[in-house]
């Protein structure tokens, strides 16, 4: 029990540590010589990027991000399918923790993306990699949830408002297609974590100031830590 203990503690840690890499913060760093954080929203997410960097450079970034959330999931699957085939740990039952242990690391991947541990606790809204840990674990869910958000973005062209859509559609998605209660937790959590942090954006959609997809916005009032 012991070890399997450590094993998964590695685990979380190295989907925490996956979260964290911040191809939104090197972009700006390698393409324009600017740390993003003091630029825009703040966000190193893809959106931030888009508007200061350039629409590529965001591309990328977005599919680095969701890639990061994908190969947490695929990590932990691909650690049980092994222990599993060589007796590494007889006395678990890998079907009844799989689940369980994926959803820590999903929560651990978005903790490191928005949190990341490289940009002194400091990151994007973890849309992108929730998307990704989404994928991984139900393709289905994941688009279905990508679905909810491209149409949000097609009638409204805010990126917000439709990461907060998309956020509140997951948990209906885990329990039409009956995903295991651990996923179905990841959905609701998962959920209402990128919601939180996209606080800031609520307040400019309640007060008409959101801007759209390739509009400006302010900048950030106060310097990112060094």
């Amino acid at each position: 029990m012991t070890l399997w203990l450590a094993l998964n503690g590695l685990l979380l840690i190295g989907a925490y540590l996956l979260g964290s890499v911040p191809p939104g913060y090197w972009a700006g760093r390698l393409l324009k010589g600017i740390d993003i954080r003091a630029h825009g929203s703040g966000s190193t997410g893809a959106t931030n990027v888009l508007r200061t960097v350039g629409n590529v450079p965001a591309l990328v970034v977005l599919l680095v991000d969701i890639l990061k959330g994908a190969v947490a999931i695929a990590a932990v699957r691909s650690f049980y399918t092994f222990a599993d085939a060589h007796a590494l740990i007889p006395s678990i039952d890998a079907t009844i923790w799989l689940p369980w242990i994926v959803t820590l690391a999903g929560m651990a991947a978005l903790l490191g993306h928005s949190k990341s541990v490289f940009l002194g606790f400091a990151g994007g809204k973890s849309v992108a990699t929730s998307l990704g840990v989404l994928l991984a674990i139900s393709w289905v869910v994941g688009l279905g949830t990508l679905a909810v958000f491209a149409m949000m973005l097609a009638v409204t062209r805010i990126v917000s408002l439709s990461s907060i859509a998309g956020a509140i559609a997951v948990s209906g998605f885990m329990l039409l297609t009956h995903q295991p209660l651990p996923y179905i937790l990841f959905g609701l959590l998962g959920g209402v974590y990128v919601i939180l942090r996209h606080r800031a954006n609520i307040q400019r959609l309640l007060t008409g100031c959101e801007p759209r997809l390739g509009q400006a916005i302010p900048e950030v009032n106060s310097p990112p830590p060094s």
